[in-house]
This record gives structure tokens, sequence and C-alpha cells, in this order.
């Protein structure tokens, strides 16, 4: 027995000695390839930017240079090309690993699936997929789930070819024979309208390009209105009225937005009688209407803009509901008004604001309303009976979760298809019998491979900020973690445009939580997931609260020691990118790495050129830098402004070469003048995809490489070598 207790032990101190001499095998191959390779220096070029008093050099300014466009487009391409080659250099190390993940995280994701039926006007339309395709085939059944099948599109054949391809804005005439969609090729978000006939199956000639991709059919079968794009800034700037069957350059101007603040959109009520065009900013918003089978009518204001006043349109059979912040409803309150009196003096006020409770959401029904509501954090549905006034909740039974109303296009039901999702509970579809209160669980996203949630632990904390205010995390690990400051934990953050990020569930995340890291969530001001109020005190000139917070997450982690400063990495995406852009310039010691993915980094710059999309839309988010307390504000916290020569952590950064959202020479800017600047020989990536743009790759697998890639870089930083 004593003999067999040494050879085990042996034995296992053998194993142990393998595991780490691997480990220090792979660690030390990714350290040479970065000590090998060489990292690319941008050129220089001189370029002053005076504002206000305030001369600026950029030298790095000529990366503005738009791909194919300037004098300086060629050498922009080139740069781009050298970090990619230079970070497949340094992770060259790291390839099979990588391949390996990708196929973990494929293999976790069942290839022939389907999606659970939608009934509307007839049919239950679906999506389909099949066994090692990228996309989709978009399916039809009448009447009944036995019924044949008809698919509408085969995305799958219709992808063939292309790099990039995304179909999008289904819509179906009311006589169920066509199909309007959206086809984008190059993921800049200009979509090409084309209609399909469903009887014949052929795509008619009708094409109309430069769209926001989301038509909507008119009652007459005949008739399509949607949202034209300028082509330069890309601003949803016109409402268009096409008949089937005449050329697109025909096209009737119904409407045209003439505040360049403003996003607009053309929308049909669910009850099938209006049709509205919407444009809202930040800050205000107006309705449009007309009568649904009258297309070539005059679309009349349903209640004119209003300033710092927001409202929402809900169409019943009888009346108007109006969602609005009217006389400071900072939550919102819920009002109606008749049908042929619109105006703001007709609202009668239905559920008030309260200042605990933030009003989200509503969604109609013939004999139901359902209200999406959010207290302490995290969203309530509430079900009120037309009829009778009775109400009453879902319960959802967890302590941090999302839910959010699902699919639900058919006004006379009492059907309700709502999304439930946490952190250890996959994304799941139930329909929710209004009348009776019977709740089914229809589908919930089956992951491949044995995962089970009783295998993880979740928990709601609270960190305190430095002006006192409690800021929510969400964290995830799996049994066995243990408190001692040891483990590597990934904390996420966004924190703009008032977007709630919600505790939701992520089948790639498996992979680090496997691994032995903790994941969170830093609930931080920008957002509003503790009401409208959190959101205005992360905002213009209170957005420096947005990055204070989320260093106080990581402090706060750091100090009840679910990890430490050698563990602790921070991941942000878009406005999130600005987010880490802030954060390792005003904390760059907290993080041992950091991965900023399409990041908001030149905030100054790209809010003064109002030639590059979406700037005029984005002046109520950030403020206007022409106005001189605003810029001096935005250049306080802009992380290309305040790059300084310190350390920084180990940082990979990413863009897309065709990004319409953030373009690529704000992070390519960002990463030139931080390799000129920084004193620390820590690593610092630039990975450009050069096909896609701001989402990333099109098919339902390619992204993983993506993942593969970020989670390699964090395992590296680790020494985990599998």
């Amino acid at each position: 027995m004593i003999l067999h207790l040494r050879n085990s032990l042996k034995l296992f101190a053998m194993k142990k000695s393998i595991v780490l001499f691997t480990l220090f095998v792979f660690v030390l191959s990714v350290n040479a390839q970065f000590m090998k390779a060489t990292a690319p220096i941008a050129s220089k070029k001189e370029h002053w930017r005076t504002i206000h008093g305030d001369k600026v050099l950029d030298n790095y300014y000529w990366m503005y240079d738009f791909f194919g466009k300037g004098p300086d487009s060629t050498k922009v391409v080139d740069y781009l090309k050298a970090e990619n080659k230079y970070l497949d250099q340094v992770m060259q190390g790291t390839k099979q690993f990588q391949a390996d993940l990708f196929t973990e995280m494929k293999n976790r994701i069942k290839e022939k699936d389907e999606s659970v039926p939608v009934f509307k006007n007839g049919y239950f339309y679906y999506s389909r997929t099949e066994d090692g395709k990228q996309y989709y085939k978009y399916c039809r059944k009448k009447g009944s789930l036995t019924a044949p099948e008809e698919v509408l599109l085969d995305v799958d054949k219709m992808a063939e070819g292309h790099a990039y391809y995304a179909a999008s804005g289904f819509d179906i005439s009311e006589d169920n024979r066509y199909l309007a969609f959206g086809v984008d090729l190059v993921s800049r978000r200009q979509y090409t309208i084309h209609i399909k006939d469903l009887q014949t199956g052929l795509i008619l000639p009708d094409a109309v390009e430069n769209t926001e991709g989301a038509p909507c059919w008119a009652n007459d079968n005949r008739t399509i209105f949607y949202t034209a794009k300028n082509p330069v800034t890309l601003l949803s700037e016109k409402i268009m009225r096409h008949t089937m069957g005449t050329e697109a350059k025909k096209d009737v101007l119904v409407y045209e937005e003439k505040d360049k603040s403003n996003y607009i959109g053309v929308e049909k009520s669910k009850n099938n009688k209006f049709i509205f065009i919407v444009s809202a900013a930040t800050m205000s918003s107006e309705y449009r209407m007309l009568d649904a089978s009258k297309p070539n009518g005059t679309f009349s204001v349903f209640a004119p803009r209003m300033k710092d006043v927001l409202y929402n349109v809900i169409t019943l059979a009888d009346k108007f509901l109006v969602l609005t912040n009217k006389d400071d409803a900072k939550n919102f309150k819920l009002m109606e008004c008749p049908l042929d009196k619109t105006s703001a003096d007709s609202w009668k006020e239905v559920i008030p604001v309260r200042k605990d409770v933030l009003l989200q959401g509503v969604e109609e029904f013939r004999d139901f309303i359902v209200i999406n509501e959010r207290k302490d954090g995290l969203v309530k549905l509430r079900i009120r009976n037309l009829k009778d006034h009775t109400e009453h909740f879902i319960d959802f039974g967890e302590p941090a979760y999302t839910a959010n109303f699902g699919a639900n296009p058919e006004y006379n039901s009492t059907n309700f298809r709502y999304s439930y999702t946490s952190l250890t509970t996959p994304s799941s579809t139930f329909d929710y019998d209004l009348g009776t209160r019977v709740k089914t669980l229809k589908k919930q996203q089956e992951v491949l491979g044995g995962y089970d949630p009783k295998d993880y632990v979740t928990e709601r904390l609270n960190a305190t900020a430095k002006d006192g205010t409690k800021v929510p995390i969400s964290i995830v690990y799996k049994k066995g973690f243990k408190r001692d400051g040891k483990a590597p934990l990934l904390l996420y953050g966004y924190g703009s445009y008032g977007n709630s990020i919600d505790a939701s569930f992520g089948s790639t995340r498996l992979s680090l939580l496997n691994r032995g890291f903790a994941f969170a969530i830093a609930h931080i001001r920008g957002g509003q997931e503790m009401g409208r109020l959190w959101y205005e005190d992360g905002k213009l000139m209170k957005k420096i609260h947005t990055f204070s917070d989320f260093i106080d997450c990581g402090e706060f982690l750091v100090r009840e020691k679910y990890t430490s400063k050698e563990h602790l990495y921070a991941h942000g995406g878009s406005a999130g990118g600005l987010l880490m852009g802030a954060v390792v310039n005003m904390a760059p010691e907290l993080w041992h790495g950091v991965i900023a993915q399409v990041p908001f980094v030149d905030v100054v710059n790209t809010m003064l050129d109002e030639s590059i999309p979406l700037t005029t839309n984005e002046f109520d988010e950030w403020g206007n830098p022409k106005e001189k307390e605003a810029y001096f504000y935005m250049k306080s916290y802009s992380p290309y402004e305040n790059v300084e020569k310190k350390n920084y952590p180990n940082m990979l950064v990413t863009t897309g070469l065709h990004d319409s959202q953030v373009q690529y020479f704000e992070p390519s800017k960002w990463v030139a003048k931080l390799r000129e600047m920084k004193t620390d020989k820590n690593i610092l990536l630039l990975h450009t995809n050069m096909e896609f743009g701001h989402g990333g790759a099109s098919g339902r697998f390619d992204y993983l490489k993506d993942v593969a890639l970020n989670w390699a870089f964090l395992f590296t930083l680790e020494g985990i070598a599998k």
C-alpha cells in the first residue's frame, strides 16, 4: 500500500512536471516570438489642429485618408498589413491553440438547428441552419407546422462567393406574396433592397441601393417605403416611396430630415393601420403618420418635436399609447390619446413616472399590453388586461438575468413571447398565455459537449464609486473558484448611449471559465441599468463617471480578492473601446491586459469632422467640440489625446477596414501613438480585418476566429497553454 502510494506520488509529480514544462515552453515560445518580431513604426506627417486657441500636433492624422480615395490610401493599407504581419509573428506560437479554441467553441454550437416559428398573417415563419453551413434558410409554412415548407431565401447559397454577406429587414406584403429585404456585401451598413415574388420564386428587377435595409410595405401590396442614406456621411436622411416594377431613380421623396443629429426610419404599426416615419435624436423625437391603405397620401405630424422630449407611439384599436419623458419624466411615463387628436396637449396619463422604476417599452395586443420596466437594475415584465385593468408580473427567479420582448407580430393574439437568459442560463424562448398565465419553454439554446449550469456560480455585487455611488457587478465563475487573489478575471464594460449590458449567457465564455477565469460585467454609468439618470450621469459633461466607475469596479474586485492586478483583464468594444482607452490612460497599473475591439478612441477629431459617418448624430451623446467647453472636456478624456510617456498594460486592439461606425483610422492612429510613447515592454498588437466592418464576420462560425484570438491573447498572458 505504501509502495503504491509512493509510486502514485511519483507519477503525479512527473505529470505535474510535464505540465509545467509544457507551459514553460509555450510561454517561452510566445515571448521569444515577441522579442524577435519587430513592431511597425508608423511614419509621421505634421498636422496641426487649432481651435478655441488650443494648438495640437497630430503626427498620425494622415491615417484619416480613406481607403482608396486619397494620396496616402496605399500607405495606410500597407501600414495595416504590416501590423497584421507583426501580430501573426508575435502570436505564431498560439496558432494551434487558436485553432483548437475555434474547434472547441464551434463544437458547442448545434449546427443543424431551427428557430422557434413565429406566426403572422396565416403563416409560421422560421429560419433553420444546416451542418457545416455558415448562414441559414429563411422559411415558412402555411397555417400549420405540419404544412409543406417554403424556402423563401437560401442565404447559404446567396452568400456563396462573398467574404461578407448580410441579409436583413425581411418584410412580407399583406397578401403574403412578396418579400422585401436588404443585402449588405461589405459591412458598411449600406443595404440594397430587393423584392422576391414568392409565387414564382423570382427576384424582381427592383433594386434600391444605399438604404438602411428595412423596407416597409403599404397595404396595397405594391408600395414599399424605405430609408435612404447619404453616401458619404451614411446618415439616414430621406424616406422614399418605391412602387414595385418601377426604376429606383423614379422613387418619390416623402420626407427629408434637416436636423443632422437625428436618425430616421420607417415602420408599420402592429395592427397594420398606420405607417410611421420616426425621427429621433438622443434627446428629442418626432413621429409622422399615414394611413397604410393610402400610400400615396401625405404624412401628418403626430406631435411636433419638443426640446428634450422623447416619445414613442404604440397603436391600439381605439387609441394611441405614448411612452414619453415629457414634463421632466426622467424615467418615462405612459400616456394615451384619441386616434384623431394626437398633439401633446391631448395626452392623458396612464402610468405615472416613478423615481425607482424606468419604463422601457410596451408590447401591444388587442386585449393586453406588456410593459417592460427596470427596477434595481433588473427587467420586470408587467401584464395589464385592457378590459378589467388587472395587472401581474412574470416571475424569473434568478438574481441576475436578461429578459426582453421576443417576436410578437400578431396583434390579435393572447400569446406573448419573450426571451430570457442569465450568466448561467442559455438563451431561452418562452411563450406566455396572457389570459391563463401559463408559461411554456419553447426552446433553449443547446450547448453541446455536456454543459451543466449547476457547475457554475453567479453573483450580483456592488462596488462603491469614489463619489459614493453603488455600481452593480454581475460575475460568473466555475465551482471551485477561490477568492485568494490568484485567479484571472476578465471585466467587461460598455457604458454609453443608455445601452444596458445585462447578465446574459455566452457559450464562447465557457472556454474562459473552464480554464479558471472569472467573467464580470461592470454595470457602469452611461448605460441605463439603474434608470434614466444612470445614463445621464455618464454622458456629455459627466462622461468621466463611466471611466471612473469601471476603474472602481476593477479595484473592488482586487480588494475583495476575486483577482489581483497581476491577473485582472479588461474588455470592451466600440464605445466600450473608448472606455478601454480611457482606463488604460487613467489607471494603467490596474490591468495586466486589455482587449479593445473597434475602439472609438479619437473622440475630438472624429466629432470635429462632420463628413465622417454618424458624427452629427452623436453630438447629444458626447457634445459638439466646436463649443469651447465641450471641446476641452472631450479632450480631457479622449484616449488618443491623452497617451503619455508611461507604462501601459499588454493590449490587443482590433478594427475593420470597412467599419462605418468607428473607422479604422481611430484604432490605427491610437496604436501608432502608443508605440511611440509607451515606456514598457508589454505586448501591443493591432489586428485589422481587411474584409469586414464594425460587426466582424457575417458567418455564424467565422467570428469564432476573432474570439479565439482574443482568448489566446489572454491565455498567453496567464501562461495557459491548452
